[in-house]
């Protein structure tokens, strides 16, 4: 397996290989430069976004800065977009259904380490190269789902279909269905009905 398989499949893989530091190299070009146009440069910033989320049909709504670990792995549902310091570690795959709302400050993290020190401390090659192994777990986030400002969702975390994720959470574990979950960790703290309704 190459090391990108290895990282895609969940297992420890090489983040120094140098298919993937051209790959992370691209992302971080594409969101810089996607961070320097202006709001009313519409079709520039639907060029590179295409470019940066090639899998993704209809393109996010998406306020800059943005910032991307390989953007190729995550995928965008319809009308869906984020604030503000939209940062997404997308090592593993990131799926974010139709309609979610993404507040100013979100941080979706697929990357994870290993718990002993000895498989995640630095290593040394026999050319005097220094690096470490890691892997990643997928976020999935469905359809309407709202998660407010400064939301960390770690990976392996799926957040249920309209649920709504409270500003300054950390998710790290799955939400269910139609929850307003909040806190750190975050919990659910009741269903969303009916009787939120405003109109």
């Amino acid at each position: 397996m190459t090391e990108k398989e290895k990282m895609l499949a969940g297992q420890l893989y090489d983040p120094s290989d140098s298919e993937l530091e051209q790959l992370r190299l691209k992302a971080r070009k594409l969101a810089r430069h996607y961070n320097l146009t202006d709001e009313d440069e519409c079709e520039k910033q639907y060029e590179i976004l295409k470019e940066l989320l090639p899998d993704t049909q209809e393109m996010p709504l998406l306020q800059a800065p943005i910032y991307f670990d390989y953007g190729c792995n995550t995928y965008f549902g319809k009308y869906s977009g984020a604030n503000f310091n939209f940062t997404c570690l997308d090592v593993c795959s990131v799926h974010i259904g139709d309609n979610v709302m993404i507040g100013p400050n979100v941080t979706l993290a697929t990357p994870m380490h290993p718990l002993l020190p000895n498989e995640r401390n630095c290593r040394l090659r026999e050319n005097g190269s220094v690096y470490n192994l890691e892997y990643a777990k997928p976020i999935t986030i469905e359809n309407d789902c709202w998660l407010a400002a400064n939301v960390i969702v770690c990976g392996g975390v799926t957040i249920g279909e309209g649920a709504v994720i409270g500003a300054g959470s950390v998710v790290t574990r799955d939400i269910p269905p139609h929850s307003l979950a909040v806190g750190n960790p975050c919990r659910v703290i009741r269903k969303i009905t009916e009787k939120d309704k405003m109109e």
